[in-house]
């Protein structure tokens, strides 16, 4: 898979400032056949300012020309065709780079060393390469349509006026998400399967860390959700993301920024939420300090999942080790996640319990 990937990419790698047009190769070989341009016309049959034309690049080799060139020259009809094609295409791309020249700014807001060096991208000494290299990362073709597919209200960030700026950021660590995703098969969405699939994932929340992952991951790819555990990026403050790939399949991404096995849990119900409750034709990005109606409502399913409202007047009884131990084990999830509800509550200090929080590393495998 990775091999695939290195080759594909190293049809890249040279990238002439010139095109060489298919009448030079033209008069060589009329030079080589002692013809000359009007010799040429005769046996052809087209005129000597056609052929001219050719030689000088202004006209297009056709089907119809290609053919009676074979006839007259010997060369095949498909190598002249070959040239044609590859000299218009070449035309193309150094119009492109030309048109993508102007921007180069764009570059500013996205993480490219941190690209280059996760291996999604190659190095580039020049500008205009390196910005091919990423538009191809990010899947488009323009920078306009970046910001078309990016930007636009139904693939908004769920974010604070306090991350203004920083799009460029938090949409690379949600396409890599989405790179990782695409790897992850599941079976078509259901959302039956998804929700049922919750309760065995919560009795996760007391399993070692290096075990739970797969087993989760596991359980959502048998319901249509692909969850995958990305590095977070400098200047993308996100817990985790939701997004749907296409109707039959949906993505989770997580992070283990600064994560306590509470804010992780947390954030896959958060995200979960999300894909029960929410559309289909957005993108929701976990952030802190966001009053999204949407993101209030996905809170509030994560804690009634992780904390059964049923039992929730509990809480407030809670003070020490011991209680929040015997409430945790008897509602079947870790203590750190009770803790956690308990600092969120105020009911105690963000200082107290901490001892019995766990906090997650990355799995080796990962």
């Amino acid at each position: 898979m990775v091999r695939g990937k290195q080759s594909q990419r190293e049809r890249y790698a040279y990238e002439p400032d010139f095109a060489v047009r298919p009448g030079r190769t033209l008069q060589e070989t009329i030079d080589a056949l002692d013809m000359d341009q009007r010799e040429l016309a005769k046996r052809t049959g087209l005129s000597v300012k056609h052929i001219n034309q050719v030689i000088k690049g202004a006209a297009s080799i056709t089907q119809d020309t290609a053919i009676r060139l074979e006839r007259v020259t010997g060369v095949p009809a498909r190598m002249w065709n070959s040239l044609e094609a590859n000299y218009r295409e070449r035309l193309a791309r150094l119009d492109e780079r030309t048109r993508l020249q102007a921007s180069l700014d764009w570059l500013k807001t996205i993480p490219v060393k941190e690209l280059v060096q996760r291996g999604k991208i190659r190095a580039q000494s020049d500008a205009t390469c390196l910005l091919e290299e990423v538009l191809r990362f990010f899947g488009v073709a323009s920078v306009a349509a970046w910001k078309e597919g990016w930007q636009k209200p139904q693939f908004a960030f769920r974010k604070s006026p306090a991350f203004e700026g920083q799009t460029g950021a938090m949409a690379t660590w949600l396409r890599l998400c989405e790179l990782a995703a695409s790897d992850v098969r599941c079976k078509p969405y259901s959302r039956a399967r998804f929700q049922a699939a919750l309760q065995p994932i919560r009795a996760l929340t007391v399993a070692d860390q290096h075990a739970f992952f797969r087993a989760m991951q596991a359980h959502c790819a048998e319901a249509g959700v692909a969850v995958v555990l990305v590095p977070d990026i400098k200047g993308a403050p996100v817990s985790g993301a939701a997004k749907w790939l296409s109707p039959r399949k949906a993505m989770i991404g997580l992070n283990l920024r600064g994560k306590s096995n509470d804010r992780f849990w947390f954030s896959f119900f958060h995200e979960a939420g999300h894909l029960l409750l929410d559309s289909k034709k957005e993108t929701y990005v976990d952030v802190d300090a966001v009053s999204d109606p949407r993101e209030q409502q996905a809170n509030q399913f994560a804690a009634n999942t992780l904390i059964p409202p049923a039992r929730a007047a509990e809480l407030a009884s809670l003070r020490t080790e011991a209680d929040v131990q015997s409430f945790a084990r008897s509602v079947g999830i870790a203590p750190g996640i009770v803790v956690g509800r308990l600092q969120h509550d105020g009911i105690i200090g963000f200082n107290q319990l901490n001892g019995l929080k766990s906090w997650l590393r990355w799995p080796t495998d990962q």
